[in-house]
């Protein structure tokens, strides 16, 4: 890939943006000066691939059985993983909690800002201005598109990640999971779970 453009899915050069070109700039002034590799590079990029949201689901799955976990998480996200095992960039992680009275969803309204360490790559939609323009206006619509409709009584609570700060909806255990593993709790924690888009069904299967 040249700095001027990369190829797209039918082999075509499209012009890169400010910001790729930007990136290919610094990663290549860095690899010039034998501060990284490429293949340092090229393996942390597979790495961040590779992650998904099974690791949030387990965060979730411990909270929801352990309350001093719980506790701790709430009460500062980034240490409490830590704590579980976790690789936490040097950023603010907060856990918001969904209860009856509140629910929870997360946005980035100026890119797309997001735990990766948790979640792995965000969806398509998550980065699109359409989603990040409209749930901060409209929450309700914009959840209803998802299939999630929430009574009235409930406070939507929208909370917008930033550079250094990044949000985990951790939301409410299911009714009849009472006696499940921590493996079957997590298998129903979905990421559009940890975004606040959608909420745990209790059919998952051990």
């Amino acid at each position: 890939m040249s700095q001027r453009g990369k190829q797209d899915e039918l082999g075509e050069y499209r012009p890169l943006s400010y910001f790729q070109l930007m990136e290919v700039s610094l990663r290549e002034l860095l690899v010039e000066k034998g501060i990284v590799s490429d293949a340092e590079v090229q393996a942390t990029l597979e790495d961040m691939r590779a992650r998904g949201p099974d690791t949030g689901a387990r965060v979730v799955a411990r909270a929801w059985v352990d309350a001093d976990f719980k506790a701790r998480l709430l009460e500062n996200g980034t240490r409490a993983c830590e704590a579980f095992g976790l690789d936490v960039p040097a950023l603010r992680l907060v856990v918001v909690e969904n209860t009856p009275q509140v629910h929870n969803v997360i946005v980035c309204t100026l890119c797309s800002c997001y735990p990766r360490m948790l979640l792995g790559l965000p969806p398509d939609w998550y980065k699109s201005s359409h989603y990040r323009s409209r749930v901060v206006r409209e929450p309700r619509a914009v959840l209803a598109e998802f299939g999630l409709r929430l009574p009235d009584a409930v406070q939507l609570r929208v909370h917008d990640s930033t550079a250094d700060m990044r949000y985990l909806v951790l939301p409410m255990r299911p009714a009849g999971t009472a006696g499940w593993s921590e493996a079957r709790l997590a298998s129903i924690v979905t990421r559009d779970c940890m975004i606040g888009v959608a909420v745990p069904e209790s059919s998952g299967s051990e």
